[in-house]
């Protein structure tokens, strides 16, 4: 792929690009760096599988994933049958050890600490507390260089259901992104792969929004061509903040909706932790 495509992508065809893009360099065999874990899973397990899979990683990864993550106790199959590509990487940054998890703000007390947070709190199938998988299993080793490079890039991806960057994944998008850029980096992704990745995640994830900064950009006259998945990231377009001033501009868009940042289980609202607000 060239670089000017890596680099300059429009809006209507990020997701196929980025797509190709992971899908020919990521490892379909991937293999997980392996540590005991203490929470103790029933040997019988219901069958889980991915629904709607294989848009942001290929589906046999997806798949190799979900095994991983079933096997360890990240999901419960009597409480989530099918997991959405979303609910997957989510349950993947969640227990992936990581300085980001260990020593970012998502473990500083000023913020309510992580039980307190929909990412962490709100990941209510799995067996037992999500406390006893945060930060626990060793999915991913990364190199210093690598672990450099996700928290770069982390701090520069903002999502339009609040005004934290990924580096703060306080909700299920932050962290689901969180577990992507790891995932990617581990797998020798460069960094303008990643940026691509995190454009295509986005886009899937909210829809709506992205549709309403196309169209913002249209009205405007400004050429998706020359804008980088780093600019339509950052907290201009993408943050909660960022985004309600360009939506308030496109009123005839319909409103952008995240779909909640809880998981799609069939689990009450009133059991999922709330938190006061997403920004910092």
């Amino acid at each position: 792929m060239e670089e000017e495509k890596r680099n300059t992508l429009t809006l209507p065809g990020a997701i196929i690009i980025a797509g190709t893009l992971i899908a020919v360099t990521v490892l379909i065999k991937w293999t997980p760096a392996r540590e005991q874990s203490s929470v103790q899973v029933p040997a019988k397990q219901v069958v889980v599988v991915v629904v709607d899979g294989g848009h942001i990683l290929p589906l046999k990864t997806e798949q190799s994933l979900l095994a991983q993550l079933q096997k360890d106790g990240l999901i419960d199959g009597s409480k989530l049958p099918q997991v959405t590509e979303l609910n997957l990487l989510w349950a993947f940054g969640l227990a992936n050890k990581n300085n980001i998890l260990e020593n970012g703000p998502v473990a500083d007390l000023r913020y309510g600490g992580p039980m307190n947070m929909a990412s962490v709190g709100g990941w209510t199938v799995a067996v037992g507390s999500p406390a006893d998988h945060m930060d626990k299993h060793a999915y991913v080793n990364l190199t210093a260089e690598q672990q450099a490079l996700v928290e770069k890039i982390s701090k520069g991806i903002y999502r339009p259901c609040c005004n934290n960057s990924t580096y703060f994944p306080d909700c299920n998008h932050g962290m689901a992104m969180l577990g992507l850029l790891e995932y990617l980096a581990g797998q020798g992704a460069t960094e303008d792969q990643m940026w691509s990745a995190a454009l295509s995640a986005n886009m899937a994830w909210f829809p709506d929004a992205y549709q309403t900064i196309a169209q913002y950009m249209k009205q405007q006259g400004i050429d998706g061509k020359n804008i980088s998945p780093q600019v339509i990231l950052g907290a201009e377009y993408s943050s909660a903040s960022g985004f309600s001033k360009i939506s308030a501009q496109v009123p005839q868009q319909k409103k952008q909706s995240s779909g909640g940042c809880g998981v799609d289980s069939g689990v009450p609202a009133s059991d999922v932790p709330k938190q006061p607000s997403c920004g910092v």
